[in-house]
């Protein structure tokens, strides 16, 4: 494989502690040329679901790389480190369904692999640090050009786990859908595709609050609610000048009813 000296780093760490330091620090050992792009470290801890969703919705528009995803909570466990190969990225991350969402924005997988070839791993591995001494090490020697079949034994994509799709149900009058991330601004992103929202007319109501089928935050006076397709090509809901999240009282994995109002 040709070198890809792009890396793209997603995980639950923090800012407050070393983790993110230290990962950073074993690909610039083993991969100098390697550039890195962190997307976020901020993922609610755990939030696996939260993570496939920045990481699909990211990846599209970053240079052809590695890109590593570390949300983990069955780190040191059963669960398998797995690298894929998908469109002209490579991804590498847990098996818990972190990377899927994000292999099929970039065309499908391809290729998959289970992290096992210790050469390509730290010489110890710790059984709660594996973005620095599995995952880390794995995209560094990528990164370089080494061959995704040398990472370990290939892997079935069918049996790769999958996260449970989150609920969208239309309706005569307009429809629910699952809360699929609130971002940094309290806008409530739906799992609802643009289709579902665009016969409804100018005037909805989103539970029980009134609002503005709109194209941006701005068509609805300030601190209105506003219903409109995010940047991901998604149904959001948003405040003009406030957070939507805390006005409805939601957050990931509630459901919000979108109505003509």
């Amino acid at each position: 494989m040709a070198p890809t000296p792009w890396i793209s780093f997603t995980t639950d760490y923090g800012l407050a502690d070393g983790f993110v330091a230290a990962c950073h620090g074993v690909i610039a050992r083993l991969a100098p040329p390697a550039r890195v792009i962190d997307v976020t470290h901020l993922v609610p801890p755990g939030d696996v679901r939260r993570g496939a969703a920045v990481l699909a919705q990211t990846v599209p528009h970053l240079p052809a790389g590695v890109h590593v995803a570390v949300v983990d909570p069955g780190v040191g466990t059963a669960r398998r480190g797995i690298a894929l190969a998908a469109g002209d990225g490579l991804l590498v991350g847990p098996d818990n369904g972190l990377l899927l969402d994000a292999a099929a924005a970039l065309g499908g997988v391809r290729a998959a692999v289970e992290l096992t070839n210790p050469e390509w791993l730290a010489p110890r591995v710790s059984a709660t640090f594996h973005g620095r001494d599995v995952f880390a090490p794995v995209a560094a020697r990528l990164a370089l050009g080494a061959p995704l079949a040398d990472a370990g034994p290939a892997v079935e994509p069918d049996t790769l786990v999958t996260l449970p799709a989150p609920l969208v149900r239309p309706e005569a009058d307009g429809f629910t859908a699952e809360v699929l991330t609130v971002d940094h601004f309290g806008n409530v992103q739906l799992a609802a595709p643009a289709a579902l929202l665009e016969p409804l007319p100018a005037a909805v109501q989103v539970g029980h609050q009134p609002a503005v089928h709109g194209r941006t935050f701005g068509d609805a006076p300030p601190g209105d609610l506003v219903v409109h397709v995010d940047s991901a090509g998604l149904v959001a809901v948003s405040m003009n000048g406030g957070r939507a999240a805390d006005l409805l009282a939601v957050g990931p994995g509630d459901r919000l009813r979108v109505t003509a109002a």
